[in-house]
């Protein structure tokens, strides 16, 4: 193992061989962390989270230990919270954060400043691009790409009545879906197989299998063109 200066590992953290670490990194108690992976400066792995004074949310407890695959490779900076999980062959860029209970697929693709929030699940092979923000409780399939700027929610009574605490929903992509730069996409929406939203969108409906929507609030444009559906890549 390559250690750097000033790192931080605490107790019972265990690793695979050829692990490199970085300036300044901090690792949590019982963190995993495989072989052949690349930490770089600044980076924190397994904190635990913490909640505001004031907070509407129930109060927290220790979460497990994150876990990461082999062959990862984690930004400068970036944050990786307690109770994720990593697997193999993942790239969490520089300046990214993964919450809490967040679970995400090999060989996935975390861009430079993501904001993953708690309780989401990402599948394999997806790209999620500079910038894009992945609200609480969404899932999204295999394949799926989320391009920069993607804003998604979950709630629908912005911070106000009980009642919303009823109703939090993030969003479905499923399988190969698509969203272009700086959409939208409201709470508990889901975007179809091979669903595409165009750049700039607001959805405010589900978006159906194999059909590209666009505009504000978003509407079917056409279908997908064959040559783009995923069944049909190399």
């Amino acid at each position: 193992m390559q250690l750097g200066q000033n790192v931080v590992i605490r107790t019972d953290v265990t690793f695979g061989d050829n692990v490199i670490i970085g300036h300044n990194v901090v690792i949590y108690d019982g963190v995993s962390i495989g072989e052949n992976c690349v930490i770089q400066d600044n980076a924190v792995i397994g904190k635990q989270p913490l909640r505001a004074k004031n907070s509407a949310l129930p109060e927290l407890k220790t979460l497990p230990p994150a876990k990461i695959g082999s062959g990862v490779t984690i930004g400068t900076s970036s944050i990786i919270y307690a109770g994720a999980v990593i697997e193999n062959d993942c790239f969490i860029a520089d300046l990214a954060t993964i919450r809490e209970r967040v679970a995400i697929g090999h060989q996935t693709i975390v861009g430079r400043g993501v904001a993953v929030e708690n309780d989401c699940v990402i599948g394999k092979k997806c790209k999620l691009e500079t910038n894009c923000y992945i609200t609480a409780y969404s899932e999204l399939e295999d394949f799926v790409f989320v391009a920069p700027g993607v804003v998604t929610t979950n709630d629908n009574f912005m911070a106000r009545s009980k009642e919303r605490f009823d109703h939090f929903k993030g969003i479905t992509v499923k399988q190969g879906g698509r969203i272009g730069a700086n959409a939208t996409i409201l709470p508990g929406k889901v975007i179809g197989e091979d669903g595409a939203v165009a750049a700039g969108s607001v959805v405010t409906k589900d978006v159906l299998k194999e059909e590209i929507v666009a505009g504000c609030p978003a509407k079917k444009l056409r279908e997908v063109p064959q040559n783009q559906l995923l069944r049909n890549q190399e």
